[in-house]
Protein backbone atom coordinates (compact mmCIF):
# COMPACT_ATOMS: atom_id res chain seq x y z
CA UNK A 1 0.00 0.00 0.00
CA UNK A 2 1.70 3.43 -1.16
CA UNK A 3 1.98 5.37 1.95
CA UNK A 4 1.11 9.00 1.82
CA UNK A 5 2.94 12.13 4.09
CA UNK A 6 1.19 15.85 4.32
CA UNK A 7 4.65 17.91 4.93
CA UNK A 8 4.49 21.87 5.42
CA UNK A 9 6.81 24.50 4.81
CA UNK A 10 8.07 22.35 2.46
CA UNK A 11 9.26 24.77 -0.51
CA UNK A 12 13.14 25.14 1.18
CA UNK A 13 15.00 23.63 4.12
CA UNK A 14 14.04 20.35 5.96
CA UNK A 15 10.60 20.32 4.28
CA UNK A 16 11.54 20.30 1.11
CA UNK A 17 14.60 17.53 1.80
CA UNK A 18 12.71 15.32 3.67
CA UNK A 19 10.32 15.07 0.67
CA UNK A 20 12.46 14.90 -2.04
CA UNK A 21 14.06 11.25 0.07
CA UNK A 22 9.76 10.13 0.42
CA UNK A 23 9.66 11.02 -3.31
CA UNK A 24 12.21 8.78 -3.96
CA UNK A 25 10.95 6.24 -1.85
CA UNK A 26 7.98 5.67 -3.54
CA UNK A 27 5.86 8.14 -1.09
CA UNK A 28 2.73 9.72 -1.84
CA UNK A 29 2.91 13.76 -0.95
CA UNK A 30 0.97 16.49 -0.30
CA UNK A 31 2.84 19.45 0.16
CA UNK A 32 2.18 23.07 1.30
CA UNK A 33 3.83 26.16 2.16
CA UNK A 34 2.87 30.16 1.37
CA UNK A 35 4.80 30.95 -1.57
CA UNK A 36 3.33 29.29 -4.66
CA UNK A 37 5.92 30.03 -7.11
CA UNK A 38 8.32 28.90 -4.56
CA UNK A 39 6.71 25.94 -3.81
CA UNK A 40 5.66 24.48 -7.84
CA UNK A 41 9.37 25.21 -8.40
CA UNK A 42 11.04 23.38 -5.73
CA UNK A 43 8.89 20.46 -5.73
CA UNK A 44 8.71 20.00 -9.47
CA UNK A 45 9.27 16.44 -10.36
CA UNK A 46 8.34 15.17 -7.66
CA UNK A 47 4.75 14.28 -8.64
CA UNK A 48 3.17 15.57 -5.47
CA UNK A 49 -0.11 17.00 -4.77
CA UNK A 50 1.14 20.70 -4.50
CA UNK A 51 -1.30 23.04 -2.12
CA UNK A 52 0.31 26.75 -1.48
CA UNK A 53 -1.21 28.71 1.27
CA UNK A 54 -0.44 29.61 5.12
CA UNK A 55 -1.04 26.83 7.59
CA UNK A 56 -2.62 29.56 9.80
CA UNK A 57 -5.34 29.90 7.67
CA UNK A 58 -8.19 27.58 8.82
CA UNK A 59 -9.50 27.74 4.86
CA UNK A 60 -6.28 26.29 3.87
CA UNK A 61 -6.21 23.52 7.02
CA UNK A 62 -9.54 22.40 5.31
CA UNK A 63 -8.27 21.89 2.06
CA UNK A 64 -5.51 20.26 3.18
CA UNK A 65 -7.32 17.78 5.64
CA UNK A 66 -9.72 17.27 2.74
CA UNK A 67 -7.06 16.08 0.67
CA UNK A 68 -5.61 13.49 3.28
CA UNK A 69 -9.26 12.50 3.34
CA UNK A 70 -9.54 11.84 -0.33
CA UNK A 71 -5.90 9.88 -0.01
CA UNK A 72 -7.15 7.69 2.52
CA UNK A 73 -5.82 9.02 5.87
CA UNK A 74 -2.08 9.83 6.46
CA UNK A 75 1.08 7.92 7.73
CA UNK A 76 2.78 10.94 8.57
CA UNK A 77 1.93 14.41 9.00
CA UNK A 78 5.26 16.69 9.50
CA UNK A 79 4.55 19.86 10.93
CA UNK A 80 7.60 21.88 9.72
CA UNK A 81 6.39 25.25 8.88
CA UNK A 82 7.47 27.92 11.17
CA UNK A 83 7.69 31.86 11.60
CA UNK A 84 11.14 33.05 13.96
CA UNK A 85 9.13 36.61 14.93
CA UNK A 86 10.56 39.70 14.84
CA UNK A 87 14.50 40.32 13.57
CA UNK A 88 16.64 41.49 14.97
CA UNK A 89 15.54 39.24 17.21
CA UNK A 90 14.38 41.10 20.45
CA UNK A 91 14.53 40.69 24.04
CA UNK A 92 11.95 39.67 25.85
CA UNK A 93 11.31 43.09 27.80
CA UNK A 94 11.29 44.53 24.51
CA UNK A 95 9.25 41.95 23.00
CA UNK A 96 6.29 43.55 20.93
CA UNK A 97 2.86 41.14 22.19
CA UNK A 98 1.04 41.39 19.62
CA UNK A 99 4.13 39.55 16.82
CA UNK A 100 4.11 36.66 19.92
CA UNK A 101 0.41 36.23 19.85
CA UNK A 102 0.73 35.66 15.68
CA UNK A 103 3.50 33.64 16.46
CA UNK A 104 1.96 31.35 18.68
CA UNK A 105 -0.66 31.05 15.61
CA UNK A 106 1.87 29.75 13.45
CA UNK A 107 3.85 27.55 15.81
CA UNK A 108 1.40 25.75 18.03
CA UNK A 109 -1.93 26.76 17.21
CA UNK A 110 -1.71 25.83 13.09
CA UNK A 111 0.11 22.61 13.72
CA UNK A 112 -2.71 21.50 16.39
CA UNK A 113 -5.44 22.17 14.52
CA UNK A 114 -3.68 20.06 11.56
CA UNK A 115 -3.21 17.29 13.67
CA UNK A 116 -6.85 17.65 15.00
CA UNK A 117 -8.37 17.87 11.17
CA UNK A 118 -6.18 14.83 10.02
CA UNK A 119 -6.13 12.69 13.07
CA UNK A 120 -8.90 10.19 12.06
CA UNK A 121 -7.00 9.23 9.08
CA UNK A 122 -3.86 8.90 11.67
CA UNK A 123 -5.28 6.95 13.59
CA UNK A 124 -7.12 4.34 11.27
CA UNK A 125 -3.31 3.87 9.60
CA UNK A 126 -1.76 3.94 12.58
CA UNK A 127 0.03 6.94 11.01
CA UNK A 128 2.73 9.21 12.93
CA UNK A 129 3.42 13.33 13.59
CA UNK A 130 6.78 14.37 13.43
CA UNK A 131 6.55 18.46 15.08
CA UNK A 132 9.74 19.87 14.06
CA UNK A 133 10.79 21.66 17.45
CA UNK A 134 14.25 23.41 18.54
CA UNK A 135 16.64 23.62 21.48
CA UNK A 136 15.55 26.94 22.01
CA UNK A 137 12.58 25.03 23.48
CA UNK A 138 14.80 23.99 26.39
CA UNK A 139 17.98 26.33 26.89
CA UNK A 140 17.96 29.90 27.35
CA UNK A 141 19.34 31.43 24.62
CA UNK A 142 19.41 35.76 24.32
CA UNK A 143 16.90 36.86 22.13
CA UNK A 144 15.31 33.93 21.58
CA UNK A 145 12.62 34.04 24.26
CA UNK A 146 9.32 34.31 22.19
CA UNK A 147 10.49 31.48 19.37
CA UNK A 148 11.64 29.46 22.24
CA UNK A 149 8.10 29.54 23.95
CA UNK A 150 6.23 28.48 21.10
CA UNK A 151 8.55 25.76 20.52
CA UNK A 152 8.46 24.75 23.82
CA UNK A 153 4.65 24.70 23.87
CA UNK A 154 4.66 22.70 20.82
CA UNK A 155 6.52 20.47 22.44
CA UNK A 156 4.08 20.13 25.58
CA UNK A 157 1.25 19.47 23.19
CA UNK A 158 3.16 16.76 21.41
CA UNK A 159 4.06 14.89 24.77
CA UNK A 160 0.48 15.65 25.95
CA UNK A 161 -0.70 14.18 22.31
CA UNK A 162 1.39 10.82 22.49
CA UNK A 163 -0.05 9.75 26.02
CA UNK A 164 -3.73 10.62 24.57
CA UNK A 165 -2.95 8.75 21.14
CA UNK A 166 -1.49 5.57 21.40
CA UNK A 167 -2.22 4.12 18.11
CA UNK A 168 -0.33 7.28 16.93
CA UNK A 169 3.67 8.03 16.86
CA UNK A 170 4.41 11.08 18.06
CA UNK A 171 7.75 12.86 17.81
CA UNK A 172 9.04 16.29 18.59
CA UNK A 173 12.14 16.58 16.95
CA UNK A 174 15.28 19.03 17.61
CA UNK A 175 16.58 19.19 14.13
CA UNK A 176 20.08 21.68 15.37
CA UNK A 177 21.27 24.17 13.55
CA UNK A 178 20.71 23.89 10.36
CA UNK A 179 21.37 26.07 7.41
CA UNK A 180 18.50 27.62 6.22
CA UNK A 181 16.86 31.13 5.61
CA UNK A 182 15.59 31.68 9.09
CA UNK A 183 18.79 30.64 10.68
CA UNK A 184 20.34 33.96 8.34
CA UNK A 185 17.32 35.71 9.32
CA UNK A 186 18.45 35.44 13.02
CA UNK A 187 21.79 35.16 13.03
CA UNK A 188 23.16 36.56 10.02
CA UNK A 189 24.27 34.60 5.89
CA UNK A 190 27.69 34.00 7.13
CA UNK A 191 26.47 31.69 10.15
CA UNK A 192 24.27 30.13 9.00
CA UNK A 193 26.25 29.22 5.73
CA UNK A 194 28.60 27.16 7.75
CA UNK A 195 26.16 25.25 9.53
CA UNK A 196 25.07 21.44 8.29
CA UNK A 197 22.60 21.45 5.78
CA UNK A 198 19.01 20.40 6.04
CA UNK A 199 19.82 16.59 3.87
CA UNK A 200 22.40 16.03 6.91
CA UNK A 201 18.45 15.41 9.19
CA UNK A 202 16.67 13.45 6.97
CA UNK A 203 18.32 10.33 7.91
CA UNK A 204 17.11 10.95 11.68
CA UNK A 205 13.89 11.54 10.53
CA UNK A 206 13.60 8.43 8.24
CA UNK A 207 15.12 6.70 11.23
CA UNK A 208 12.02 7.18 12.90
CA UNK A 209 9.64 6.13 10.27
CA UNK A 210 11.31 3.01 9.66
CA UNK A 211 11.84 1.75 13.00
CA UNK A 212 9.05 3.69 14.58
CA UNK A 213 10.61 3.84 17.83
CA UNK A 214 8.00 4.87 21.07
CA UNK A 215 6.96 8.50 21.09
CA UNK A 216 9.14 11.28 22.45
CA UNK A 217 11.82 14.00 21.54
CA UNK A 218 14.35 13.24 19.45
CA UNK A 219 17.29 15.41 18.79
CA UNK A 220 19.29 15.08 15.71
CA UNK A 221 23.04 14.09 16.57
Amino acid sequence: MTKTALITGASRGLGLALARSLAADGWRLILTARGEDALRSATDGLGALVLAGDVADPVHRDRLARAAADAGGLDLLVNNASGLGPVPLPPLAAYPVGALGDLFEVNVLAPLALIQATLRGLRDRRGAIVNISSDAAVEAYEGWGGYGATKAALERLSHVLAVEEPDVAVWWVDPGEMSTAMLADALGPAEAAAAPAPETVVPTLLRLVTERPGSGRVTHA
